[in-house]
């Protein structure tokens, strides 16, 4: 955890220095220490920290979203944005950008009621027979889900020209242009979760030992995933909000904190914490440089981080269970 926290600390510091525009590392890193370069200043402290804050802030919400959702749907292949809830979240903010709305607060709750939809979606087709028990099958459902909303999502774009540069925004998902604004809009909603995750991390660690096992301890099933939803919402929801549909930062992150915690609950939700931010973060600052002076979308940086772990617990011989 040490390393972890080290190597995010480093991370967010590089994340300060690079960039796609003519200020480079090192009148980065003389603004960082106070010289009167108000250019380089105004890169620093109004574009690259406040970006850097919003990437840490979602890794944070996406790992442990996605972390929550395996969990409670014992399933490996659950994730965010797999499995329609970024989808919600997006399609939500976008009909609400069609309709006028602009203010972050007003986004925010719109994102966050939608990723609730969406994740309600989703452990409804977990109780189906054949599909819930059936990782792949459940990928299946949720990849028609999200593709039905994102087709939604981009009509959205032929309806109003007006609002279509914003709408292209919650397609590709990126942490450009957000501001200060954005991330205080979200910290209660995170807030919020962080202590129903803290509250229920223990609950949450008996019932992956069964229902009935989770009953015996003196826990309720049921009670557990309703609070899940309602955490993978606010998390999620917030995230999408400020960042657009990040996929695949869901399962990436949970894969590896359980590679590194072992299968208790409880230490790879800490482990997602650090893990989290250090993929979008290191996906946006190869998005800032690899086709300077333009920006790739961060979404295909981390499609092209998440896409193999995918294959590569697919193709398993036996899909680990939780």
């Amino acid at each position: 955890m040490t390393l972890l926290l080290t190597a995010l600390v480093a991370v967010s510091l590089v994340s300060l220095l690079v960039g796609a525009g003519e200020v480079g590392p090192l009148r980065s890193l003389a603004a960082l220490a106070g010289t009167q370069d108000s250019d380089a200043s105004f890169v620093v402290w109004q574009l690259r920290a406040p970006r850097t804050l919003i990437g840490i802030a979602v890794g944070m919400a996406l790992g442990v979203a996605g972390a929550l959702l395996q969990a409670v749907s014992r399933n490996p292949l659950a994730e965010p944005g797999l499995l329609g809830v970024s989808a919600g979240a997006a399609f939500a903010v976008a009909l609400t950008l069609v309709m006028g709305a602009s203010a972050a607060t007003l986004r925010i709750s719109v994102a966050q009621l939608g990723a609730l939809v969406g994740c309600l979606c989703v452990l409804s087709v977990t109780r189906v027979r054949g599909v819930g028990s059936d990782p792949v099958r459940l990928v299946l459902a949720g990849a028609a889900f999200s593709g039905l909303l994102g087709s939604l999502t981009s009509l959205m774009l032929l309806y109003d020209q007006r609002a279509a540069d914003e709408i292209r925004f919650w397609v590709i998902g990126s942490l450009a242009g957000r501001r200060l604004d954005d991330l205080a809009a979200m910290l209660p909603s995170m807030l919020v979760a962080a202590v129903a995750v803290v509250l229920m991390a223990r609950p949450l660690a008996a019932l992956a030992l069964g229902e009935r096992a989770a009953s015996g301890l003196g826990h309720h099933p049921g009670l557990i995933r309703w609070c899940v939803v309602a955490c993978v919402a606010l998390l999620v929801g917030g995230a999408t909000a400020m960042a657009g549909p990040i996929a695949f930062v869901g399962l990436v992150v949970p894969f590896a904190a359980r590679a590194m915690a072992g299968p208790d609950i409880r230490r790879t939700l800490w482990f997602c914490l650090p893990i989290g931010p250090l993929m979008v973060l290191a996906a946006d600052m190869i998005a800032r440089v690899a086709v300077a002076p333009s920006e790739l979308p961060i979404g295909v940086l981390t499609a092209l981080c998440g896409a193999p772990v995918l294959v590569a617990v697919v193709r398993a011989r036996r899909l680990p269970s939780l």
